[in-house]
């Protein structure tokens, strides 16, 4: 017998418990669904005569008393209601159920008797006064003694109805709830009964699955011992034989296993870059020579990694980036020097860049990280070599930058003589392109002090409607020359900023040219200013405590693509298609001021919807300090 047929067995009480009480369900309702029947066969039919002989007589009294007013008469009519009334008599005659119905029938008869003979002693009447007479005495008479028999007939069987319908809805909750009663014994015993036979039929799978687990575990010697026949004692022969070669197997090439490690390790410790790999707990795993060397780690005897002699900076730095890989968010990739570790060895400073790989299990799951520092000392000092080449470049270009702008202004100016008008397109053009010359090279010394982390803040309180209008009104005339409408939005009662109000300018500058260079003209740029609760960015001064002012600058241009939205603030960065001019440093300029200041810049945008940039700085303390004055 198969393990699927005798597991269908073990269900079998139960299926059997369910049926009976199933069987005995349709049996109880197709007596109550009986009942309804039987009241019909029973009390309707005589309700139904009684009201027709209600309905015979009076039609036939209508008729009388019609002819007694001086209408033709019906001999027709009055025959089929006649007719119509000894036709439900016999019926209710033959339908008698309930006491009391038989003395009602009888009355009804009776008077029906009395009635048809005064009816006929009033059409043998030929005087009208003796006709009247008739119909108001004997006539009425048995009229009422024919009505109240119908009407006792026809209470008698309503309430019968009435008391068997409650009689019957009785019976309907009482089976009801025997059946519910009937129910939860039969599925509680059988499914004991299911449940005893499942587990002795499951008892030698628990056995395969406890070796199974003991083997998963590393316990080479697990075997499942199953007697019989079945399925179950042949999958438990199956596992003995796996289990069997694998341990054949795992003895065979334990040797091999070793020398792949030995292999594995030896290159990693040919690698120059310090590499770190560590379990989900912080375990070490392993590490490569140059990890030993620099960051003198030590494997005890808990297996926990030894940060005795580590710098604190360095312990920081493989917190966060054990906790980036384990938190699911994937490998940890750094965006530049920015994100560089600075470490003092015997050979001097030296430069890594940090980089986290996670380390999966079997089942998938993240069970460790790998690290990796590379050595980017060489390259860190060319960059800083390229960076003060770019800044001494641009210092001298300065000054006869500066004279030749003066000298090109005096000329267009006339004052030392007048020019033709080519002459004067010539120089206009040349004052043009002196002054985009004269932006680059202020640019370029911008992000010579920003790389260089030499950037002088002179913070002080300021008004932010004064920043925000000062910047309008240097850019009022250039929007005026593209038709662009500036316009400022200024919430009321905005605390203070704290500030460099002169840096602050260079990034309303930046982002103002912007806004007027990529609007429709006709449109119109907003500049607004309100308050902003946020929370300080890592590193942010103590001084701190009171909110944030924030800046936008919203225009009507095309708009900037939500893929390039994140570049918009890197070097030398350009978004495809926008028109020529500058070097693409105004951004990033702007964004190493604010984040001097300790805020945030961002952009919002879809495209064809225009752009809003933003950006935030600390608002001043309420009672300044005096190291803030």
């Amino acid at each position: 017998m198969t393990f699927r047929t005798r597991l269908m067995l073990a269900m079998a009480p139960l299926v059997l418990a369910l049926a009976a009480v199933g069987v005995v369900s349709g049996l109880v309702a197709r007596v109550l669904a009986r009942q309804p029947g039987l009241i019909l066969a029973d009390n309707y039919r005589s309700v139904l005569a009684a009201q027709r002989m209600n309905e015979a007589v009076e039609r036939v009294d209508q008729s009388v008393l019609l002819e007694l007013l001086g209408q033709p008469k019906d001999a027709a009519g009055l025959e089929q209601h006649v007719a119509r009334f000894e036709h439900e008599l016999a019926a209710e005659s033959e339908n008698i159920t309930e006491a009391g119905e038989q003395e009602a029938a009888d009355e009804v008869r009776a008077g029906w008797s009395d009635y048809k003979q005064v009816l006929v002693r009033v059409e043998r009447t030929t005087a009208d006064d003796d006709k009247l007479a008739l119909y108001s005495g004997d006539l009425a008479h048995a009229f009422a003694q024919v009505k109240r028999g119908t009407d006792e007939i026809l209470n008698i069987n309503q309430d019968a109805m009435v008391r068997k319908s409650q009689r019957t809805e009785r019976r309907a909750v009482g089976f009801e709830h025997n059946l519910t009663l009937a129910v939860m014994v039969a599925s509680i015993l059988g499914l004991l009964a299911s449940v005893s036979l499942t587990r002795r039929l499951l008892r030698p799978l628990g056995v395969v699955s406890a070796a199974v687990r003991r083997f998963g575990q590393g316990d080479t010697q697990a075997r499942a011992r199953v007697r019989g026949a079945n399925d179950i004692a042949q999958l438990a022969q199956e596992f003995n034989t796996m289990a069997d070669r694998l341990e054949r197997y795992r003895k065979s090439s334990l040797g091999e296993l070793i020398q792949a490690q030995q292999a594995a390790q030896a290159a990693i410790d040919s690698l120059p870059d310090p590499v770190v790999m560590l379990d989900a707990t912080g375990g070490l795993q392993g590490c490569n020579q140059a990890a030993a060397n620099l960051l003198r780690l030590d494997l005890k005897g808990s297996g926990a990694l030894s940060f005795d002699e580590v710098e604190p900076a360095v312990r920081s730095l493989v917190d966060r980036l054990r906790a980036h890989v384990l938190g699911g968010r994937g490998a940890y990739n750094p965006k530049g020097f920015e994100d560089s570790l600075r470490v003092t060895t015997p050979e001097g400073e030296r430069i890594y860049l940090p980089r986290a790989t996670p380390l999966y299990g079997e089942s998938g799951n993240v069970a460790g990280t790998a690290l990796v520092l590379q050595d980017v000392t060489r390259l860190f000092r060319f960059d800083e070599l390229k960076n003060n080449l770019v800044a001494t470049v641009a210092h001298e270009f300065r000054t006869p930058l500066t004279s030749l702008h003066m000298a090109i202004h005096l000329c267009t100016e006339e004052t030392v003589g007048p020019l033709n008008p080519k002459q004067a397109d010539l120089l206009f053009a040349a004052r043009e392109d002196c002054q985009r010359l004269q932006t680059i090279v202020d640019d370029l010394l911008n992000l010579s002090r920003i790389e260089a982390g030499r950037i002088d803040l002179r913070k002080r309180r300021v008004d932010p409607d004064s920043l925000v209008n000062l910047a309008v009104d240097v850019h009022r005339s250039a929007a005026e020359q593209r038709k662009l409408s500036l316009r400022t939005e200024i919430d009321p009662g905005l605390p203070e900023a704290f500030a460099d109000p002169d840096r602050l300018q260079l990034v309303f500058t930046n982002l103002l040219t912007n806004a007027i260079r990529y609007s429709q003209a006709g449109g119109e740029i907003v500049i607004r200013a309100r308050a902003e609760d946020a929370p300080a960015q890592s590193g942010a001064s103590a001084l701190v405590k009171t909110g944030w002012i924030r800046f936008e600058v919203v225009d009507n241009g095309p708009g900037v693509p939500v893929e390039h939205q994140s570049g918009l603030f890197e070097k030398f960065y350009r978004v495809p298609g926008s028109p020529a001019g500058g070097a693409g440093l105004g951004l990033f300029i702007a964004r190493g001021i604010v984040q001097a200041h300790d805020g945030r810049i961002g952009i919002t945008s879809e495209p064809g919807q225009g752009a809003t940039f933003w950006f935030t700085v600390p608002a001043a303390p309420e009672q300044p300090t005096a190291a803030q004055v």
